[in-house]
């Protein structure tokens, strides 16, 4: 699915409690952590920590900037990655914090940022049996690009 960034980006309002960070090392041990709950239920998997931490942080589209967390009183609650391609890796909302609004809101900060970039677009994948990620996807302007079948 792609977002176009010539088009207008709505006002990020981010829900109370939560505070917006950057990825660090210190952070991996609960990134990968919400990573593995959120591929619990099918879409893919997450390498062990030590190897999905060596790949993550040398990969050659990797900024930490790019990698935004939400946090609340407990701690991850959210992560968005992004690539320097502008493009979004992984959207994950822990499923404590889910309704509140989170999923939707680190999307438009990622508009937000890459329309600084002086990108054009946003893209990601996203699974057709997926359809809540894909209602959220057109919910802030995304739309269907391309099709493509899914290995076995």
């Amino acid at each position: 699915m792609r977002r176009n960034l010539a088009e207008v980006v709505p006002a990020v309002n981010w829900p109370t409690g939560i505070q917006l960070t950057h990825y660090r090392p210190a952070l991996a041990e609960a990134v990968h952590r919400l990573m593995e709950l959120g591929y619990r239920d099918g879409g893919g998997r997450v390498p062990a920590l030590e190897l999905w931490q060596q790949r993550f942080e040398t990969d050659p589209e990797y900024d930490p900037g790019l990698c935004f967390i939400a946090l609340d009183a407990e701690g991850v609650v959210a992560v968005c990655q992004c690539w320097t391609s502008a493009y979004i890796k992984n959207l994950v909302v822990h499923p404590r914090a889910r309704r509140q609004g989170l999923g939707r809101t680190l999307l438009l900060q990622t508009f937000k940022v890459f329309q600084q970039r002086r990108e054009g677009f946003v893209d990601l994948k996203v699974l057709e049996d997926n359809l809540r990620a894909q209602r959220l996807y057109e919910s802030v302007g995304m739309f269907v690009v391309r099709r493509e079948l899914v290995p076995n």
